[in-house]
């Protein structure tokens, strides 16, 4: 494996007395190495799992068909691939092949016949392609959905069923192209099985967004990668959560390895690439000038069925008498706690809007623009401009607008988890 891990905590590690929660950031960034450096993890298996219900006639269709077929063109020639369509029931378009030029040729050939008529039921669409994924098990496996609609609600459980199968197997980005999808469907999908959620408002700018989905599938190179913690006897974890580049909470995916020790999944990796993790660990609270290992985190890579760390980390606890250390607040634990609440706000504020209760969303919606003014979030308070009218961002001071697009909407709903690093002025 080229690429080298590293491993940063960020904590203030002085408590007063009588305190049991331990706070911490780990930073995990990647290093590549000598990008001719070979691997078995580097093969790479990149699925498409293509909407082709009734509701995507017409200009829909042809628009994702020829980005399926850009998307075919662009991969590199030791990747491998294959396409899923799916209504009521999955069709294998093309089946797991290496993307070399006749592969490509044949696939593209075969993608011209794709039409839409039908149903919508994802879970036939994810059991097809978990039987693709399952065929290169050593690969980096990533897949891109595609759909317009909502899935039908007799399909709930079996979706559910079929998420807990391909959870481990394969990682999904989902997209919903229109405004005619559910944001918390897709997002349900995507955050099981680690990918992105995102809203592609019309037809014609599907091409592009698959071109950075690929771009970014294929630079991950470090598959099956788990995140482990030990923490000591009589301990609690209450909460472990990915907080950069997005917010993923990972709380209740914790995988018991061996008593205090748990597994929580990452996912794949690439070259340059760096996240941020926020523990939070509530122990036996010490006396005055005791000091405890509250936690060890590492990064465990396998293959094959054997284990590798590949980058560890020890977050601290020490009781204090001293004020002036225990009451600081760590810069970034305090940054990512503000982008929790950030996210919490918009998410809060657009289901009152959605009611109709106009106080609880002016003041949720107002909360969340000061909190993204503050910690210079300028992408989150970008999309609260299309909902509200901002009167005076450092108080959040807004007015509910009366007429929203519906697109502008669901952006600031698909993207309320994005995050923002703490600015380097404050690091």
């Amino acid at each position: 494996m080229s690429n080298q891990f590293k491993a940063e905590v960020f904590q203030n590690q002085f408590l007063p007395q009588g305190t049991k929660e331990v706070n911490a950031i780990m930073t995990i960034s990647v290093e590549g190495g000598d990008s001719a450096t070979t691997s078995p993890s580097r093969e790479r298996l990149f699925g498409v799992i293509c909407d082709t219900s009734g509701s995507m006639g017409g200009g829909k269709i042809h628009a994702a068909k020829d980005a399926i077929a850009q998307l075919v063109n662009l991969l590199p020639e030791d990747a491998h691939f294959f396409i899923v369509t799916g209504a009521s029931k999955a069709s294998i378009v093309f089946p797991v092949s290496q993307a070399t030029w006749e592969k490509k040729q044949q696939a593209i050939a075969s993608i011209k016949s794709i039409s839409a008529n039908g149903g919508t039921l994802m879970s036939t669409w994810l059991a097809e392609s978990l039987t693709q994924f399952k065929r290169m098990p050593n690969a980096v496996r990533q897949a891109l959905l595609l759909t317009d609609g909502q899935n039908d609600d007799s399909d709930e459980q079996k979706l559910k069923t079929i998420l807990q199968q391909c959870e481990g197997v394969f990682q999904c980005d989902c997209r919903g192209v229109g405004t005619d999808w559910r944001v918390a469907q897709l997002q349900q999908i995507a955050n099981q099985l680690l990918g992105t959620t995102d809203i592609i408002p019309n037809a014609s700018m599907i091409e592009a967004d698959f071109r950075a989905i690929l771009e970014k599938a294929m630079s991950k190179d470090v598959s099956d990668v788990t995140m482990r913690l030990w923490t000591p006897q009589g301990a609690k974890v209450l909460f472990c959560k990915q907080v950069s580049p997005d917010i993923v909470d990972l709380t209740h995916r914790a995988k018991p390895m061996k008593p205090q020790v748990v597994d929580y999944p990452t996912g794949a990796w690439g070259n340059q690439e760096s996240r941020d993790y926020h523990f939070c660990i509530e122990v036996n609270p010490g006396n005055v000038g005791d000091e405890m290992l509250a936690g060890r985190a590492s990064l465990v890579y396998t293959l094959n069925g054997t284990e590798t760390k590949i980058a560890e980390a020890r977050i601290l606890a020490t009781w204090t008498d001293d004020e002036a250390k225990s009451t600081k607040i760590d810069r970034r634990v305090a940054h990512y706690t503000g982008q929790a609440e950030l996210a919490q706000s918009i998410q809060e504020g657009l289901e009152a809007r959605a009611k109709g209760d106009v106080e609880v969303a002016t003041a949720k919606l107002g909360k969340a623009v000061k909190l993204a003014h503050e910690s210079g979030n300028e992408a989150t308070a970008k999309l609260l401009k299309t909902v509200v009218d901002v009167q005076d961002a450092p108080t959040g001071t807004v007015r509910l607008k009366r007429e929203v697009a519906k697109e502008d909407a669901m952006a600031l709903e698909t993207r309320s988890t994005k995050t923002t690093r703490i600015p380097k002025s404050q690091s």
